[in-house]
């Protein structure tokens, strides 16, 4: 973001020495996009933060993927990943967290969609390939980070830059969908002024955007952070477990216009028209080939002959993830999809609404429904977990649940 924020303690001038009460030096910290040619923010240290003890490999689980082949729109249930936990209450041992927990559901060589029940502290933990937007299903809690804390809480997208260390700290259980990018997110360009403040036509403004407002301090030797980084195992995608000297959050005070934030889905303001809109209206966010839009209660067509649910069309260069969050998504209505269920509508399939969804929705001024989406221009492919929880009959829902008997 280009939004300037400050935090804690920092020297009147960039690159010149700040010292400690006790006159030690801090540590100077450039934490930067792009090289030396995009956002960046300055870290103060206490400790020195490249110094490492020990390094070893650490399995971030199986992130082993599959062709959708045959071509076939999906329906998948995550919360079938974790429902068998009766327990909606306080941290257990043995409990999953937001990090170690996640379980991969549809993925590419861009952008790698996960779903996590945490009740656990995570460990420390550092994504080295992209940033993550990671959007709250349902729960409360605090991101820490080296930047400070971030309160979350249901509806929030919590954005988390490149090599950020962080860790969750649920403070009830957190129904997560974690979009994970080989990029960075960003507001689309076309929200954006040549100097990157948001436009009057953008849908939110900066003051929507919340970031860390304290810092988190922590003494310790010998921590260990986990790092994902790019590696030659499944998916390209590698994992380490580093232990540094000191604790990284040691920071002092910091300013930048790089860092992590949330965005409430309560705060995006909805675009509407006299006849249907098509989706790139409804979107929050960008990455390198692919973009994050939200369907949200809202007014819908008054033109006097307007059907309000989507025209059916073909996905000619994209493949369309749907994350159904609350509400009765109008164009899904008997289909089997309900709060919880994740769609995709594959490249090559053109897709819409359920027949029955279209006549039933002309005269409609009002949809409430919460969804979440994510359009790839390149084909997914079904992760492990995504595989476990196919209902595997979606596909036939067009027409009427037949499918036909081959001999």
């Amino acid at each position: 973001m280009t939004f300037y924020r400050r935090l804690g303690d920092l020297p009147r001038q960039r690159h010149t020495a700040l010292r400690g009460p006790d006159g030690r030096l801090r540590y100077e910290e450039l934490m930067g996009e792009e090289g030396f040619s995009s956002d960046s923010s300055l870290l103060y240290h206490s400790g020195v933060p490249s110094a490492i003890v020990d390094a070893v490999a650490w399995d971030p689980g199986d992130l082993s993927t599959r062709a959708n082949h045959p071509l076939r729109p999906l329906h998948l249930q995550p919360h079938r990943l974790f429902d068998d936990r009766a327990d909606e209450g306080a941290a257990g041992k043995g409990d999953p967290d937001a990090v170690t927990g996640r379980r991969l559901l549809l993925g590419n060589a861009d952008v790698r969609i996960s779903y996590v029940v945490g009740t656990a502290a995570s460990p420390l933990y550092r994504n080295g390939v992209g940033d993550e937007c990671v959007f709250v299903e349902s729960g409360t809690g605090t991101v820490e980070t080296v930047f400070g804390s971030l309160a979350y809480r249901s509806g929030d997208y919590v954005v988390i830059p490149r090599a950020t260390t962080h860790r969750w700290v649920p403070s009830e259980r957190s129904r997560l969908y974690v979009i994970e990018s080989n990029s960075h997110i960003v507001p689309p360009k076309r929200y954006l002024s040549r100097f990157g403040q948001l436009l009057e036509h953008a849908p939110y403004c900066e003051r929507d955007l919340h970031g860390p407002e304290e810092l988190v301090l922590a003494e310790g030797t010998e921590v260990d952070v986990l790092i994902k980084h790019r590696g030659d195992a499944p998916g390209g995608i590698a994992g380490s477990r580093v232990t540094y000297a000191t604790h990284p959050f040691d920071v002092v005070g910091w300013d930048g216009c790089l860092y992590p934030f949330t965005f409430n889905v309560e705060d995006y303001m909805p675009i509407t028209g006299k006849v249907h809109q098509p989706p790139p209206v409804h979107q929050v966010f960008e990455g390198d080939n692919f973009v994050i839009c939200n369907f949200l209660p809202r007014k819908v067509d008054y033109h006097e002959g307007a059907i309000p649910v989507p025209y059916y069309h073909s996905n000619v260069d994209s493949d369309e993830v749907m994350f159904y969050v609350a509400g009765d998504y109008e164009a899904r209505k008997g289909s089997g999809i309900g709060v919880g269920s994740i769609s995709l509508h594959p490249g090559g399939h053109p897709h819409g609404p359920q027949p029955s969804a279209i006549e039933a929705s002309i005269g409609r001024e009002f949809f409430d429904e919460v969804a979440v989406m994510v359009d790839t221009f390149r084909p997914l492919e079904v992760g492990v977990a995504g595989q476990e929880v196919d209902d595997g009959v979606y596909a036939w829902a067009w027409a009427g649940g037949r499918r036909a008997v081959r001999s």
